[in-house]
């Protein structure tokens, strides 16, 4: 999870239409998907194939309208995150990325085949429930579909992960070499899939590179 610039203006079909689906409507989407670079918000795959809004603090059903058509509660996610975050326990909130950086809060790492997530000061509840989630999103075993995709995404964090490992590499011994430079500055940038986890990954190790700094938010 990385920080968003959500764009300031409400889209028009929240504040000018009565539709029960409005927030789905096609001028939200896309601003949304622009927004978050369309990639979901939770797991940072892109492009989402599956694209869903998903509502940060839950409406349930419309009891809570106010979040139903609120700009600020509108998140753009996949189809597979947004189903494993409707659970009670996550209704509480997670991190509003349009607000707080979560690569201040968190520590987001592919450790072999693992994703481990964790909150840096764990009296912060958004940050330890964001950190469950991003885990369990990558990790969820409830039905053989959210296996599937949690594998899926899991697979495709590991493919992303290795070319950054091989461009690192590269670019160390030989900081010369302009394909690997661009490289690891295009697997840093915010647009780009998983960039949390190449960063925080980036960070932890620039004693190896400090001039990668200049790369990171």
């Amino acid at each position: 999870m990385i920080r968003i610039e959500r764009s300031k203006e409400v889209p028009s079909p929240l504040v000018a239409s009565k539709a029960k689906d409005r927030y789905r409507h096609k001028e939200v989407v896309d601003r949304l998907r622009s927004d978050f670079h369309d990639k979901c918000y939770i797991c940072e795959i892109g492009p989402v194939q599956d694209p869903e809004v998903e509502h940060r603090l839950p409406h349930k059903d419309g009891r809570f309208l106010e979040r139903k058509y609120d700009w600020s509660n509108l998140f753009y996610s996949c189809g597979h995150c947004n189903k494993v975050k409707n659970k009670q326990k996550y209704d509480a909130g997670i991190i509003d990325c349009c607000v707080r950086d979560p690569e201040l809060l968190l520590e987001q790492e592919l450790i072999g085949e693992d994703v481990r997530v964790r909150a840096l000061n764990k009296s912060d509840s958004e940050a330890c429930l964001t950190a469950q989630l991003i885990e369990e999103v990558f990790t969820s075993e409830s039905t053989p579909l959210r296996t599937h995709a949690s594998d899926v995404r899991l697979k495709a964090l590991q493919r992303q992960m290795n070319l950054l490992y091989s461009s690192l590499s590269e670019y160390v011994s030989n900081k010369d070499d302009f394909v690997a430079k661009k490289t690891v500055r295009t697997l840093l940038r915010s647009e780009t899939p998983f960039a949390g986890f190449a960063r925080c990954y980036v960070r932890k190790h620039l004693d190896m590179y400090p001039e990668l700094a200049a790369y990171l938010p």
